[in-house]
């Protein structure tokens, strides 16, 4: 698993997704579907969150301390299953958005030609390709149709996903999609909230219950992590290091890192 390998084509009886094809549309023919629907209930909701994006930058204290907590559960999570030969693993991103988690997994270790991010919106799928390196490759479109091969991956993560798609139909064909891109022994990397927030109808907690249905065949090793938003802005507003002291709490972490495991053949 960690030796190093000729990376594979994404797209099955076409042209590899390499250095040299760096975009393609993951689009779907047909009338319009319950995904279609959804996909365009998704875009809707996202732009209803743009107005609220200054919430979410990295100059604010709430926000660096719960993105590098995060990184460090994560790195933790690859060290103890013994994955540190990071520019040998094949991972794809579902809703890369603007590119900063694959920016985050370039600055690990993981090689740009084994990256492959997928994004719905074109405005973030443009940001993206601006801020990664060609070699990267990227996919705009509806991520449960995107062309990358069965069993081409080791790694597929999710962040943030989930908890905005609110029809569970089409929750469980991009779960089913996702499965179905790992090769035996790989895994989800799954990044998101549990708890619904009251006051934002466009998004719904995933508790791990459901993560497991998602996910029947996984085996699931999940952390609670990240702050309660809300409540992390509240403290930091006072100082910064509230952060650390109120996250020793485990119930006021309203995230959950997991890693799914696919069972080796």
């Amino acid at each position: 698993m960690n030796g190093r390998r000729e990376p594979k084509a994404n797209a099955p009886g076409g042209d590899p997704l390499d250095a040299a094809q760096p975009t393609r549309a993951a689009a779907s023919a047909g009338p319009p579907t319950a995904a279609t629907q959804e996909t365009q209930a998704v875009a809707e909701r996202y732009a209803r969150r743009a107005a609220v994006d200054g919430r979410y930058s990295l100059l604010r204290p709430d926000v660096w301390q719960s993105v590098h907590e995060r990184q460090r559960a994560l790195i933790a999570m690859l060290c103890r299953r013994g994955r540190t030969d990071l520019a040998a693993l094949r991972l794809v991103e579902v809703g890369c958005g603007g590119g900063g988690n694959l920016l985050e997994l370039l600055r690990l270790g993981f090689a740009p030609a084994h990256l492959t991010g997928i994004e719905l919106l074109p405005e973030r799928f443009a940001a993206a390709r601006e801020a990664l390196p060609q070699a990267v490759t990227l996919l705009q479109g509806d991520a449960s149709v995107a062309p990358i091969a069965p069993g081409s991956q080791d790694l597929v993560l999710q962040s943030t996903v989930f908890s905005s798609l609110l029809d569970r139909t089409f929750q469980q064909q991009l779960a089913d999609s996702m499965w179905s891109w790992l090769e035996p022994g790989g895994a989800v990397l799954w990044y998101d909230f549990t708890f619904n927030n009251p006051k934002n109808p466009d998004v719904r907690g995933v508790p791990l219950s459901r993560v497991r249905a998602l996910f029947p065949r996984g085996r699931i090793d999940a952390k609670r992590v990240t702050l309660a938003p809300p409540l992390a802005r509240a403290v930091c507003a006072l100082h910064p290091s509230l952060y650390a002291w109120f996250n020793l709490l485990p119930w006021l972490r309203t995230h959950r890192l997991a890693w799914i495991g696919k069972p080796a053949a």
